[in-house]
């Protein structure tokens, strides 16, 4: 249904479709009914899709998903209910998301809450009963598009106001939102990797120290670092390159995040281009991989659809190997704006994206996907212990 159709005129008096207690609309006027989830009201943001067939909390709790609406595409979003253990950050930046199912009884020993209590108590508006095949075909053809979720209990919507709030959201280009999930104050993290039994550890003898600068990073990042051996202190996405290097890191870790890089860039490459300059070792991933290239002189352009999924494999141009990996971006690096000494170092095989680069003359390396996410399960894990390498060599 669109603006221009008879049944969105009607619609707009008030009750939707008797029993739908939710609806999505799209800035293009199409309005498709569901069954409201999660809290009620509503959220506008940008229409995307994952493929992922679990770690829907992770998902949820990536401060990449900033300024998105999530449509999930495995139908049984839900069935394993959430745990204070799966969380990457506190306050989930996501809009709202969309499932085909009904939200089920959670089944599993991990679970101390059901998914739809979960999303009431962090302010997440969801739909269930609506067809994420066709809306996901539709976002693979078309982009991804500008729209609004809502969830009013009594079935009562004011569409135009919606459609208005669609049409007027600006869009993920030229947004700098690695200010809004940013830390605010500098802090330690010696919290290492989940074993099952023991649950989280702590990190008791260091053998690096690393300054991560957060532009929205991800919880089980930094565990993996402190895994290694790093001792690892987080700072604000605004840090100078002087504050940073006040700490004396043995490296720098560059986040992921969300928004677009270059309006990121405006404050974060003049940091990234100093720290380039004293030959520290250097690690990016997603944002942080962006910001690289663009502190490089390289390009980033936005994607038609982007990578959201835990089944995109990657192709090592050093080694041969191909990774199964997990992504969430929406822009890519352009490698044709790369300068010479930047090399391609990983390749998507879906559509031949870039998703590596690394430095030939200084220990400088990065990747678009998420290898803390393990979908591998860990055939991206060699990354940070390169990374731990390349600092153990200036030692």
């Amino acid at each position: 249904m669109n603006e221009t159709d008879p049944a969105f005129a009607a619609a707009t008096a008030g009750a939707g479709p008797v029993g739908m207690t939710g609806v999505l609309v799209l800035a293009d006027g199409t309005v498709l009914w569901g069954r409201g989830v999660g809290a009620v009201g509503h959220a506008v943001g940008e229409v995307c899709f994952n493929t992922s067939m679990t770690g829907y909390q992770e998902i949820l709790t990536d401060p990449s998903y900033a300024g998105q609406i999530i449509t999930f595409t495995f139908p049984h979003i839900g069935n394993v209910g959430t745990t204070p253990e799966d969380i990457e950050t506190i306050t989930p930046a996501a809009r709202g998301l969309i499932i085909r199912a009904d939200i089920t009884a959670p089944s599993n020993w991990r679970s101390t809450k059901p998914l739809d209590a979960w999303l009431k108590d962090y302010g997440l508006v969801g739909l269930s009963g609506i067809d994420t095949r066709s809306l996901t075909r539709r976002i693979r053809d078309g982009g991804a598009p500008n729209g609004v979720i809502c969830h009013a209990p009594d079935g009562h919507f004011d569409l135009p106001a919606l459609h208005a709030q669609a049409v007027a959201w600006p869009g993920l280009a030229g947004m700098d939102l690695a200010l809004e999930v940013s830390c605010r104050q500098t802090y330690d993290w010696t919290e290492t990797p989940w074993r099952l039994g023991d649950g989280y550890g702590q990190l008791t003898e260091p053998r690096f120290h690393v300054v991560a600068i957060d532009y929205g990073a991800k919880r089980n990042i930094l565990r993996c670092l402190a895994g290694l051996g790093c001792r690892v202190t987080v700072v604000p996405a605004t840090a100078t390159a002087e504050e940073i290097l006040r700490h004396q890191p043995d490296g720098v870790f560059l986040s992921n995040g969300p928004g677009d890089p270059a309006a990121t860039g405006v404050y974060a490459v003049p940091t990234i281009q100093a720290l380039l300059n004293t030959g520290l070792p250097l690690f990016g991933i997603c944002l942080g991989h962006q910001m690289l290239a663009l502190a490089l002189g390289g390009r980033t352009d936005k994607m038609p659809r982007g990578h959201r999924g835990a089944n995109h494999p990657v192709k090592d141009l050093v080694t041969g190997k191909v990774e199964i990996t997990s992504q969430n971006h929406g822009f890519m690096v352009v490698p044709e704006s790369l300068p010479q000494g930047v090399e391609v170092s990983h390749v998507s095989l879906f559509d031949g994206s870039n998703e590596g680069i690394r430095l030939t003359d200084r220990p400088v390396f990065s990747v678009q996907y998420h290898p803390e996410a393990s979908p591998g399960p860990q055939d991206s894990h060699y990354l940070f212990r390169r990374f731990v390498d390349l600092m153990a060599s200036r030692q």
